[in-house]
């Protein structure tokens, strides 16, 4: 054990001792959440495993204070060690990207995304109504003019992919809040090879005529042309908005490079801070300076008072992404999402796209093995493998049950999972959705949710999975006595 791991479970330790001598069913609970990650093979690929010295990071004094508005520019007094904090943060996410602007106070991806929308409304709506009405801000409005702007919010479209095609609800879906603010109009994926098709895209962008097109997803298995995706922003006189917050570990790490890379082709781009990136939970956005006066304006246009400890604690994992070893991680994510791949499809398992180059893999369960993705789930789920159901294109089985099964590499990447483990690992899923059957409804049809697996099958599973993992132990050394 390191002297540093050896302090860190000094920390922890210690800490968990203080919670429990308050609530102690809440500690409980934490030391519970670190058994179970250590003892489960974790492929959901929106999760990760962030560093200790950046978990470390989130709990302190920051936490106790208010701290609205900008650096320098607090409705607050007292902010000088968050001014330094959210700095860092801006700092080290401009470095790392290459980006002119960065915004660190998002608590959340919605929310990055949410910031990043009304900054493009702000500047390509509000600020030239403002400038032909001669009004310096909304307050000078009448209440006409304030309800004709409003209307023309209102008025907005945005494009972006479809949800069964890998898009998310967040580029302007109903159930969430982008829906209410935007028309939208989807754009989908080839029926043929489940890649973007973007000469129809075009098509659809020219007929539409959308103020933002969105790029980015959060289930599709393969890299996007931003080069591409600027031509069209440009043909239709569109705002090119990039959510990454999947694939940021990857652009950090430079595996996504050229065009590929969505930061020299993008307007303003917004991410989470965990996934791939490997940080604490939370967001950010990006911009050129065209649209940097308006992100700036995150609060109090979207959000209330940052997170500012959680601010420390992105900055602290910026700075890791920062390094030569982050970038060797990134591009084993991507290798070994490869493998994990080619190892599924050799044992007779249909992926969309057939395959996958970035950090995940989507499994067609309904086309390989009968079942709903809710009953895949749920099987590998009992059996030690944790993944999550996902709908895949032209999904028979709807957004609820679906038919697909999300895969990803970043979380067992981190605890050091290489090619042969991945073959394993997708061996272990085989065999366990290979065992498992749909339950008949009252109907007499093959029910969505229930199912049934071969006796010992999810037993022997665990087994298997337990003794991979005792290999490559989560923390080693941290003990919390």
């Amino acid at each position: 054990m390191s002297d540093l791991t050896a302090t860190a479970s000094d920390a922890f330790s210690q800490a968990l001792s203080v919670i429990a001598s308050v609530e102690p069913r809440i500690s409980d609970a934490i030391r519970s959440e670190l058994d179970d990650q250590r003892g489960s093979l974790k492929l959901i690929a929106s999760e990760n495993y962030a560093s200790l010295a950046t978990l470390l990071t989130m709990g302190n004094w920051l936490s106790d204070k208010y701290a609205e508005g900008t650096v320098g520019h607090r409705f607050y007094a007292g902010c000088q060690n968050v001014d330094t904090v959210e700095s860092l943060a801006a700092e080290h996410a401009r470095e790392l990207f290459g980006a002119e602007y960065a915004y660190a106070q998002p608590h959340s991806g919605i929310d990055a995304n949410l910031v990043a929308y009304w900054a493009i409304l702000a500047a390509r709506v509000e600020s030239p109504t403002l400038a032909r009405l001669g009004a310096k801000t909304v307050n000078d409005l009448s209440e006409s003019d304030w309800e004709q702007l409003r209307a023309e919010f209102n008025r907005q479209r945005v494009m972006g992919m479809s949800l069964d095609a890998g898009g998310h609800l967040t580029h302007g879906f109903r159930h969430n809040i982008s829906g209410k603010m935007f028309a939208q109009h989807s754009y989908g994926t080839d029926p043929e090879t489940g890649l973007v098709d973007y000469d129809k895209l075009l098509a659809d962008a020219r007929e539409f005529k959308p103020l933002i097109l969105v790029a980015g997803y959060s289930a599709y298995p393969r890299r996007l042309n931003f080069a591409r995706m600027r031509e069209i922003a440009d043909a239709v006189g569109a705002v090119l908005f990039v959510d990454m917050a999947h694939f940021a570990g990857l652009v950090a790490g430079k595996v996504f490079t050229g065009e590929e890379n969505p930061i020299p082709y993008a307007d303003v781009v917004a991410t989470t801070t965990h996934k791939s990136l490997r940080g604490p939970r939370g967001g950010l956005v990006l911009a050129t300076e065209e649209f940097a006066g308006f992100v700036d304006k995150g609060c109090p246009m979207v959000l209330g008072g940052p997170l500012s400890h959680m601010m420390a604690a992105k900055a602290v994992a910026l700075a890791e992404a920062r390094t030569p070893a982050f970038q060797t991680y990134a591009q084993s994510v991507a290798d070994n999402a490869r493998a994990l791949a080619e190892a599924l499809m050799k044992r007779g398992v249909k992926l969309v796209t057939d395959g996958t180059d970035n950090h995940l893999c989507l499994l067609d369960v309904t086309t390989s093995f009968g079942l709903t993705g809710r009953q895949a789930e749920s099987a590998l789920l009992d059996s030690g493998v944790v993944t999550n159901r996902n709908s895949i294109p032209a999904d028979p089985n709807g957004a609820w049950y679906t038919s697909g099964v999300r895969i990803g590499t970043p979380a067992l990447t981190s605890r050091g999972f290489g090619a042969d483990e991945f073959d394993e690992v997708a061996d272990m899923i085989v065999g366990v959705l290979g065992a498992t059957e749909p339950v008949t409804a009252s109907t007499g049809k093959p029910g969505k949710a229930k199912y049934a697996v071969a006796d010992g099958v999810p037993e022997r599973t665990h087994a298997r999975a337990a003794e991979l993992l005792e290999k490559f132990p989560l923390y080693p050394g941290l003990d919390l006595r």
